[in-house]
């Protein structure tokens, strides 16, 4: 008789955010024989979710509510499937899942896997309510990963210093990055004619660095320097550091700059522009620029974990200080003015998303992980 495939399951806040950013892991774990579950709040994307043959499971909970009583139904929910599915394995994305299905596996035999991807606005933000939660969120962490069955993911050497700080051993921390991009779909795009176009593609958030990116733009423009700026994301209204949509409104207006929403053909994006920018201040891995290496686009972003693993200064980058948008006007100047230079610097970016960053590897590199934490959970765990 066959063994029984370990079953695998993603718990993610909401479906689209499985479906951009960890879809190329799952797809390597099913080919590894895993049953892959997919347990999220559903807005659009249940359909593509099961056309790649995941179970689903949807979870009726509200993303980044700190009111206790939510919590507390988040864990209830959480807790019933994992006692009804009796995953081996549940890959927690995110800050809140992590912490949420970390208390609901309390006592349950399933290794955990926390994946911190950049922390979370508690950590980044300058917001007052991130302030008063930083502590707190500090010792839950490290509360949560004192069981023997929890690992925890990073994506950048930086993340996995601040969880060491914070009292995780070094053992428990495992560092991918990201979940890479499919080099094959995603190929180098000769640069549009015309007008020199910057692109900005993520969430409109603060700390994504967006007001000083606006008068960045605003202070080229003064000086002479003619870009087009295309913001390319909608505002997060369940995170505490959206940009308020009367803001968004007002960048509309300003001169060659086009906010153009939620935009579902991401390549066509890069298809226009001719230069990637992010002045956040803090990321995980972002796959905005994993994509726009890959297509060929020289980058401009801060000096700051998340962004210079992927964005390597004088080599197929410039990287400036956060919140400052002198330096970012210069570097995005320079570049402008410069076709050659933005050649070469893309080129190295493509080069660097090939040998680092392609799916095929980092799923071999997350499979193999998954293995390790079935082991080690065989040996520490009593059966189900």
């Amino acid at each position: 008789m066959q063994p029984a495939r370990p079953l695998l399951l993603y718990l993610v806040t909401e479906d689209w955010y499985f479906l951009s950013h960890r879809l190329p892991m799952a797809l390597a774990a099913q080919q590894a024989g895993y049953q892959v579950h997919v347990a999220t709040r559903v807005a659009k994307g249940a359909a593509d979710i099961e056309r790649y043959g995941f179970t689903l499971h949807p979870l009726a909970w509200r993303r980044g509510s700190t009111n206790p009583f939510d919590v507390l139904a988040n864990i209830r929910q959480v807790r019933t499937l994992y006692r009804t599915l009796k995953p081996d394995l549940a890959h927690h994305v995110g800050l809140q899942p992590s912490i949420v299905g970390s208390l609901a596996a309390v006592g349950l035999p399933i290794a955990l896997l926390n994946a911190l991807t950049g922390l979370g606005f508690a950590f980044t933000s300058r917001n007052v309510k991130a302030s008063v939660l930083r502590p707190f969120m500090s010792l839950l962490l490290r509360f949560l990963m004192k069981r023997n069955s929890v690992s925890a993911l990073v994506q950048n050497p930086d993340d996995k210093a601040a969880l060491k700080r914070f009292g995780v051993p070094d053992e428990k921390i495992e560092l991918i990055p990201g979940s890479g991009v499919d080099t094959h779909a995603l190929k180098p795009l000769p640069e549009p004619a015309g007008e020199v176009s910057v692109a900005f593609v993520g969430r409109l958030l603060d700390d994504k660095g967006l007001r000083p990116l606006v008068a960045a733009h605003e202070l080229m423009t003064k000086e002479g320097q003619r870009v087009r700026l295309l913001i390319a994301g909608d505002p997060d209204a369940a995170n505490p550091a959206s940009i308020p949509a009367a803001e968004v409104e007002r960048w509309r207006h300003l001169p060659s700059v086009e906010v153009l929403g939620h935009v579902n053909d991401i390549e066509g994006v890069w298809a226009r522009s001719h230069i990637a920018v992010l002045p956040s201040r803090r990321e995980g891995l972002p796959k905005s620029l994993l994509e726009a290496a890959a297509y060929g686009r020289p980058i401009v972003a801060t000096d700051v974990p998340g962004c210079r693993e992927i964005a390597r200064h004088g080599v197929n980058a410039f990287l400036v200080p956060a919140d400052d948008p002198g330096p970012l006007a210069g570097a995005l100047t320079v570049l402008a003015r410069d076709p050659a230079l933005r050649q070469r610097l893309g080129s190295a970016g493509r080069q660097i998303v090939e040998n680092e960053f392609s799916s095929i590897r980092i799923g071999q590199e997350i499979v193999d992980l998954y293995g390790r934490l079935l082991a080690r959970k065989a040996t520490l765990l009593p059966a189900a």
